[in-house]
């Protein structure tokens, strides 16, 4: 029976301070750190041994993949790194406390921007300090300029699909640490959640979701592994 794990990364600074992340790169605090390697061991404890690991190419998903696979001893598992599982770009709300933009716009335009399915926040501005164009994991990348929850989704799932289903579908236990939104998108697809619905799921930080999966790769049962 296929077996798929996602892992939202621990909390990160930029978490701490309630300021919107994206794209940027910023790593976890101690407190992350920890959720990481507690979702390792809790792993380890339930009998969960992945084949296969897949994250984003952002420091605090990574740092939780690698916390927790260390924790589950196995270190040594192969793993993917790709710019399709990053977290949804914030765009121009890059940087900005969410509180004083709430103060700043307004709490429901900033709802918007932040739970509805398909109205991106404003793009980044050219000249940004947060334009990542000159960054060298994206050499080669049509950096979007903002994103929608409908944009992330357009590019998790064929990424999915082309790259971590055969995985699944050759019976291997695969294990992905990513982002909030980019989870998202694949909960939507795999639990059928309807567009509405999913604006309001919300996933916790290093807390292993698992999705127990027929050889189709249709989900039989989603659940928090800390509550089995």
């Amino acid at each position: 029976m296929p077996q798929l794990i996602l892992i939202r990364h621990g909390q990160s600074q930029w978490n701490l301070e309630n300021r919107f992340t994206g794209w940027w790169d910023v790593d976890v605090t101690d407190k992350g750190a920890a959720e990481a390697w507690a979702a390792g061991e809790l792993m380890k404890e339930k009998g969960i041994a992945p084949d296969t690991c897949f994250t984003s190419v952002q420091t605090r998903a990574i740092k939780t993949l690698n916390l927790a696979l260390e924790a589950m001893g196995r270190l040594w598992l192969p793993m993917t790194k790709d710019w399709h599982l990053n977290e949804r770009h914030y765009g121009g709300l890059t940087g900005l406390d969410k509180a004083e933009t709430a103060a700043r716009h307004g709490e429901d335009q900033v709802k918007i921007w932040r739970r509805s399915f398909d109205t991106p926040p404003p793009p980044l501005e050219a000249g940004s300090p947060y334009d990542l164009s000159r960054d060298p994991r994206y050499a080669g990348i049509a950096i979007p300029a903002t994103e929608s929850l409908k944009d992330t989704i357009a590019r998790v799932l064929p990424y999915y699909d082309s790259a971590i289903a055969p995985q699944l579908r050759d019976g291997r236990t695969v294990l992905i640490s990513a982002h909030g939104n980019s989870l998202r998108a694949l909960v939507k697809h795999l639990s059928g959640i309807s567009d509405a619905d999913i604006t309001g799921l919300e996933i916790p930080t290093g807390q292993p979701i698992v999705y127990d999966l027929n050889d189709d790769l249709t989900a039989r049962e989603r659940y928090y592994l800390s509550e089995r």
